[in-house]
């Protein structure tokens, strides 16, 4: 017991005595969460409008003025002619492009019916669909509305019966996109800081020389695996700690489950990180080689953990490997107790797994460390 005391203390005194680390353990992750869950969102504003107005009529104004109420909408100008709005979607100037034709409030009066033409700029295609409902919703909005103002209606003819629905969000009421993504993002912190230090501090050993002079020492081999990761294991509890404070306290995210709960995960979820670090340095020589095999792993395990990109999205193949990843089951958890306040009945599925993959990983690298005596 003294021989794993002396050995944390001594790893708690080398991290804190690099001036360097400290900045980059405590201060750059935070200013990433800080920085990364403002940035990081699928929400589509300041969708650049413009508009090609053939009819000049009331209601093609009516039209136009609908986008301009609109806040996700940043209306430009309007083209004389298709042509020149195409050079101006060329040269990445535009967005969307609605073009309202001749004699569109005639059809409306007349026909009963009108046409209009959008053209989306679709190289990102995933905006690209969140713009065309933001234009369907705002037309249909527009198509109701129209109908009365237009439209006559004997008596012999039924109204139009307008049906309204109260939509009720549930865990995140306001919609606030920052709500959904603080949690991953705080996840991605923690993994990333624990996951690089702990495979990079042993192979560091390596480079400097001591780890031959420890593995000559009558220090057992558990010993030294628990005095060299325990360290990183309380500045990933410390992580989130602080993670938690600054996702109250900047972005108001609601925390409605228990907070011990979350500590209990966030405990053994680091277990896997630490067991997976320990193994990429044992089969590696510098720290350059550990940090590029940890952001190779790290890189497939965020982008596939949900984090991201739905996993119901994904193909059925990818799906299927997600269930491999520890980093989903990190996520879920924390905006499952966070966001809903599941109980740990609730959490329990991806609690077992966790365990499971902390025993495999741990077992895994202290298996493959090789001590000599």
């Amino acid at each position: 017991m003294k021989t794993i005391r002396y050995i944390i203390q001594k790893e708690f005194k080398q991290i804190f005595r690099n001036k360097g680390m400290l900045p980059i353990i405590f201060v750059l992750p935070l200013l990433q969460l800080i920085i990364l869950s403002n940035a990081a969102t699928f929400e589509v504003k300041n969708i650049k409008f413009a508009y090609i107005d053939n009819d000049h009529s009331k209601s093609s104004r009516a039209l136009i003025e609908k986008f301009e109420a609109c806040t996700y909408f940043n209306v430009l100008t309007a083209f004389p002619t298709q042509k020149l709005a195409n050079s101006a979607m060329l040269k990445g100037e535009v967005d969307v492009v609605l073009e309202i034709p001749s004699h569109f409030e005639r059809d409306l009066l007349k026909e009963k019916k009108g046409a209009l033409g959008v053209t989306i700029n679709a190289i990102d295609g995933a905006a690209a669909g969140v713009e065309n409902v933001y234009v369907s919703q705002i037309i249909q909005n527009y198509n109701r509305h129209i109908k009365t103002d237009l439209m006559q209606f004997s008596e012999s003819q039924i109204q139009p019966v307008d049906i309204a629905t109260i939509p009720l969000f549930w865990y995140n009421e306001t919609l606030n996109y920052k709500t959904f993504m603080v949690p991953g993002i705080l996840v991605l912190l923690v993994t990333m800081i624990t996951l690089f230090l702990s495979g990079m501090n042993i192979v560091r050993e390596k480079e400097i020389g001591t780890l031959e002079q420890i593995n000559v020492t009558p220090i057992k081999k558990s010993q030294f695996i628990i005095g060299k990761l325990f360290p990183f294991w309380v500045i990933g509890m410390g992580l989130l700690t602080i993670g938690l404070i600054l996702a109250r306290l900047i972005f108001n995210v609601p925390m409605v489950g228990s907070l011990l709960l979350m500590y209990l995960y966030t405990s053994i979820f680091i277990l896997v990180i630490l067991g997976m670090g320990l193994f990429i340095s044992n089969f590696t020589d510098t720290q350059q080689q550990a940090m590029f095999i940890a952001w190779f792993f790290v890189v497939i395990f965020i982008l596939m953990s949900g984090l991201f990109t739905p996993i119901e999205s994904m193909p059925e193949w990818a799906q299927i490997l997600t269930e491999f990843n520890p980093i989903k089951y990190f996520v879920e958890v924390m905006r499952m107790v966070m966001l809903k306040g599941s109980g740990f009945m609730d959490i329990v599925p991806q609690l077992v797994k966790t365990l499971i993959y902390a025993l495999i990983m741990n077992g895994l690298a202290v298996w493959s460390y090789k001590k000599t005596t």
